[in-house]
């Protein structure tokens, strides 16, 4: 039992509570049926004052009010919007009147009255009848209309969606991004699935796993990293366009664009390649800019996106002479600059430094949305090489301010020269490494025939944090992941956060 004593205001709380239960009321509310959101509301109103219109039933949060005597004012708030409350003795019951004076900021009631401006303009529910639907027991933020602690948001984003403008706005457009993406690609003719999130082989990606045990098989077991292997294995099948939106998870850092845990979707279409792929992302993301309703030319910051079709295509190789300032199979020289980056290059293979000066000579300087294409081959063990040069992979990554968003192959889907080069993949690498395990159910599919096609992954947290001019991936995502807390009082245990508009 919890013997802890309330502190004043909550102790004035739930004095509250019990005198709607001295009333015969329930304070925590039952079903509430035939109301309607309050952006309809909103709609439903008359448009000049003193004109009376129907009445309506909403529900939601009390977020402001104002008392003047025998009239009082209330700002309600649900998940579509915020309307004025007027609630007048006059119109109430004595009982009515008992619970208004009750109430709290923070309190869920329900509402059912007439809808009219009031006489300064404002869209106004004159209250008939209130319903009690739930007490709050917990005092807002200090300044609740705008609370800023954000290491309190981030532990508790509950507060952070009802009293900071703009977050429950900002995760709702999430939801309909992702709606968007599978309206886009239904219509396309893919077939959506779910495939495992624990592997027997952490594969599809370069990443150390999240590994899990599995108590009644005994066997060692990893948080899935990627959702590749399994797509394709359906593509053997016959399931000639899949996708799957999931979790992945990857035991690494964070940062404003990493989450150990994050949202991906990935993307697989027979008979097509990574030209395909160039096609359908500019799709996705143009019909869920489009549905958001705010144009294609979008804020970032102090900047903009522009997402109009079509987005400009160039090769890794022309982008790193633009940019590094000497060609890529120049040796010599791309040691040079590597080392004037410190970049390590002893025992390294020459087309990983190429890529290291790459991200640290050309992703920076590239604004987008840009089509990166035609990657060193030899940094790509799952995609198909050119017909007229080997030495280059059939690959593109989209950029979007220095952000790399997608990722797509046109898909390897030769069972030995696959083998192949997973072998020489594995050579020299730890035995943690999440490609150091062959996976070899996946090269016995293959066997089986995978049809030539195209395959895309998308950084579903990033694109909404583009869509939404969010510069942090914790803005995006409901819960993101934190240390725990020891206790409330020990911010050691916490982890540093940064301002969610930084």
């Amino acid at each position: 039992m919890n013997s802890r004593k309330p502190d004043r205001l909550e102790a004035a709380r739930l004095e509250k509570l019990q005198k709607i239960k001295d009333l015969g009321l329930d304070p925590w509310g039952q079903r509430f049926d035939g109301h309607i959101p309050i952006c309809e509301a909103r709609e439903r109103c008359p448009e000049e004052p003193g004109t009376d219109g129907e009445t309506v039933r909403v529900a939601g949060r009390i977020m402001l009010r104002n008392n003047r005597g025998k009239l009082k004012f209330y700002h309600v708030q649900d998940f579509s919007g915020r309307i004025q409350l007027m609630v007048s003795r006059g119109d109430l019951s004595d009982e009515q009147w008992e619970l208004i004076g009750a109430l709290d900021l923070g309190d869920l009631i329900g509402i059912d009255g007439a809808l009219r401006v009031s006489n300064t303009g404002e869209k106004t529910i004159f209250a008939e009848k209130l319903t009690m639907l739930c007490k709050s027991l917990a005092q807002p933020p200090e300044k609740f209309h705008g609370a800023k602690d954000v290491e309190m948001l981030l532990r508790q984003r509950s507060i952070d969606l009802i009293y900071n403008d703009g977050v429950l706005d900002r995760m709702l457009k999430r939801t309909r991004i992702i709606h968007s993406i599978r309206q886009t690609l239904s219509g396309e003719g893919f077939v959506e699935v779910e495939t495992p999130v624990l592997h027997a082989v952490a594969g599809g990606a370069a990443a150390r796993p999240f590994i899990t045990e599995h108590n009644t098989l005994g066997i060692e077991l990893f948080m899935r990293i990627a959702l590749e292997l399994h797509l394709k294995r359906l593509m053997v099948g016959g399931v000639e366009r899949v996708f799957e939106i999931g979790r992945v998870f990857r035991n690494e850092g964070i940062d404003a664009t990493h989450n150990p845990e994050f949202t991906m979707i990935e993307i697989y279409q027979a008979y097509g390649d990574y030209r395909s792929m160039m096609d359908l992302t500019e799709k996705i993301i143009v019909d869920a800019a489009e549905m958001l309703g705010d144009g294609l030319v979008l804020p970032w910051g102090e900047q903009q996106i522009d997402f109009t079709p079509p987005w400009p295509r160039k090769t890794y190789a022309e982008l790193f002479q633009e940019h590094a300032g000497c060609d890529m199979n120049d040796t010599a020289t791309v040691a040079e600059i590597a080392g004037k980056l410190e970049i390590e290059t002893d025992g390294v293979h020459p087309d990983v430094i190429v890529n290291k000066v790459f991200e640290e000579t050309v992703e920076d300087a590239l604004q987008g949305p840009l089509f990166v294409i035609d990657y060193p081959a030899s940094l790509c063990p799952l995609t198909k090489r050119k017909a007229d040069d080997p030495q280059i992979a059939e690959r593109f990554e989209l950029f979007i301010h220095s952000m790399e968003l997608a990722n797509a192959y046109t898909e390897l889907n030769d069972p030995l020269l696959q083998d192949e080069l997973f072998r020489t993949q594995l050579d020299g690498l730890d035995a943690d490494d999440s490609m150091a395990k062959l996976d070899t159910d996946f090269l016995e599919a293959l066997k089986i025939g995978m049809p030539p096609a195209g395959g895309l992954g998308i950084g579903v947290d990033r694109l909404v944090m583009l869509l939404t001019n969010s510069r942090s991936i914790r803005d995006v995502i409901f819960f993101p992941l934190l240390k725990p807390e020891s206790n409330p009082g020990d911010k050691s245990a916490e982890v540093t956060a940064t301002n969610s508009t930084e």
